[in-house]
């Protein structure tokens, strides 16, 4: 595999990618629209190939700027170039705020903005998948094996039962944890969580726990799916990677997808595939891009003035991701050089009957905390937080408000229109503040800054003025077999043929922990299906 540091190699993926896009081929085997962290993946199995053509689109652009290869920049990235910028609409159960729903707009996608933590989802998770799907190669077994034979290059202590060696994924415990981080876990541990070596492995198979972070950095760069999958590729001949490339359209010869129509440097084009399409644009793109080319609700796409090439009602429901919030403590002791990424992580169940924890906090060296929820508390000069994180039973929906592909979607978030969550939050609360004003953080930590000893009533509006999100938008376009779903256990979508969908919007329910890895996952499987079951 090609040594991505090599300066000669990038010359050559530099001049090898600008003679491919510059005589842009007019026919493909596969199209895969969205460099994320599951189009990646997708593109590179196909492409491993040599005599399968692939084109990957992305509408983004280079992964290059070092605001993106160093991890610890992620948070200067939203609201740039590099983010999608979305804006959910103002929500009454959160005062009216509206909550920004950022999505990378990169090479690697998420994966070239996030937090770079490695999270692989519940046992309970992926069991539930391969049942509502349908489709065994979604279970628990089956997936513990692809991280292990395919995926992760562990750096950790060896783990042979539960950790890979030799994948594409470097995967690494959280470098150089401090006192700080030592202590956090023996105030989780005297809280009643069970401590693990690490947060995957055995603790995805248990009901809760706190464990070092695992991250996708190395040497402290960060190692995106898009640099893992794609990059070492990109000499060949028989992968185009074509950036500034935005999808517009899915196109079709009656039921069967054909090609892909795109805009790229002010001009529209249009390419074929001969064997099949894949949309790996994410939880709000995809729902948007199958509904502009006539599939989803009938009365949605009429008001939209789409022609209705097949009715499938559920494209565009089901959004939902974790939401957010942040409990703070005064800092006895400043971090020197605090950087925003956690190096613990602690998962919880709020009802024991639950299949797999609902809850999960990362700390940080700052105050996590909304201008609405600040205006209420006196925050200290120094703080740190537990940004804490939970699974909500609320469910949003993606609406078009017009025809043509400039026309922006509408993001009915929806976020605690289920009663259940303001409970399960005001629950979860009580792990959170056990954590953090434990003895074993005592030299650490002055008094609880937010909430403290809040009543009820008080706490229902820390939690409406407090709310955000983790960005791990999933669902709109969910697996399974009853009439919400739009994909089948293969990632088919229903009713029409040569199309398919590989990102987190098939999840029929966000999984537990940070959506990266299982978005991996879920790019292998779709490459999985389409090797087995060619078009």
């Amino acid at each position: 595999m090609a040594n991505i540091n090599d300066k000669d190699f990038a010359e050559r993926v530099r001049r090898n990618q600008q003679n491919l896009s510059s005589d842009l081929k007019s026919r493909f085997d596969y199209i895969v629209c969205g460099a994320g962290s599951s189009g990646c993946v997708v593109a590179a199995r196909l492409a491993a190939d040599p005599d399968t053509h692939v084109l990957l689109l992305e509408a983004g652009g280079s992964d290059e700027a070092e605001m993106v290869t160093n991890p610890n920049r992620w948070p200067m990235t939203l609201g740039t170039e590099l983010d999608w910028g979305f804006v959910a609409q103002p929500n009454p159960n959160l005062n009216g705020r509206a909550i920004r729903y950022s999505m990378g707009k990169v090479l690697g996608g998420g994966s070239g903005i996030n937090v770079s933590t490695w999270s692989r989802g519940h046992r309970a998770d992926w069991d539930v998948y391969a049942t509502e799907s349908g489709e065994p190669a979604w279970g628990y077994e089956r997936v513990l094996n692809l991280y292990r034979h395919a995926i992760e290059d562990w750096a950790g202590q060896p783990d042979v039962g539960q950790r890979g060696a030799g994948g594409r994924v470097h995967v690494q415990p959280a470098a150089d944890p401090g006192p700080f981080d030592c202590a956090l876990l023996d105030g989780a541990e005297s809280a009643g969580l069970q401590r693990f070596p690490n947060a995957n492995g055995r603790m995805m198979e248990a009901d809760g726990g706190c464990a070092p972070v695992d991250e996708t950095v190395r040497d402290g760069k960060r190692r995106s799916i898009f640099r893992s999958y794609v990059y070492p590729l990109m000499a060949q001949p028989n992968i185009t990677v074509l950036t500034g490339a935005l999808a517009t359209r899915i196109r079709f010869d009656g039921r069967r997808a054909i090609g892909i129509e795109f805009q790229h440097q002010g001009k529209t084009l249009r390419v074929q595939a001969t064997r099949e399409v894949i949309l790996s644009v994410g939880a709000i793109h995809t729902p948007k891009l199958l509904m502009q080319s006539g599939i989803g609700d009938e009365a949605e796409l009429t008001r939209a003035r789409i022609p209705v090439l097949q009715s499938l009602p559920g494209v565009g429901r089901n959004l939902h991701d974790h939401v957010a919030f942040g409990c703070v403590w005064e800092s006895k002791i400043p971090a020197a050089n605090p950087a925003p990424r956690s190096k613990t992580a602690c998962f919880w169940k709020t009802v024991p009957a639950l299949d797999a924890p609902n809850f999960y906090a990362y700390s940080t060296q700052v105050p996590n905390i909304t201008p609405e929820s600040a205006a209420r508390f006196d925050l200290p000069n120094a703080c740190w937080s537990l940004v804490v994180g939970m699974r909500p039973s609320s469910r949003g929906a993606i609406h078009l408000t017009g025809p043509n592909p400039a026309d922006p979607v509408k993001i009915d978030a929806n976020y605690l229109a289920n009663p259940q969550d303001l409970k399960d939050l005001i629950g979860g609360l009580s792990m959170c503040r056990a954590i953090g004003n434990a003895a074993a953080l005592r030299r650490f930590t002055g008094r609880e800054v937010a909430p403290d000893s809040l009543g009820t009533p008080e706490l229902e509006q820390f939690f409406r003025n407090g709310l955000g999100t983790f960005w791990h938008q999933s669902g709109t376009a969910k697996m399974g077999h009853d009439a919400m779903s739009v994909v089948d256990g293969q990632l088919k979508v229903h009713a029409v043929n040569g199309l398919r969908v590989a990102d987190a919007s098939i999840l029929p329910r966000v999984t537990t922990g940070n959506t990266m890895a299982p978005c991996v996952v879920i790019g292998e499987q779709a490459a999985a299906f389409l090797r087995q079951n060619p078009a």
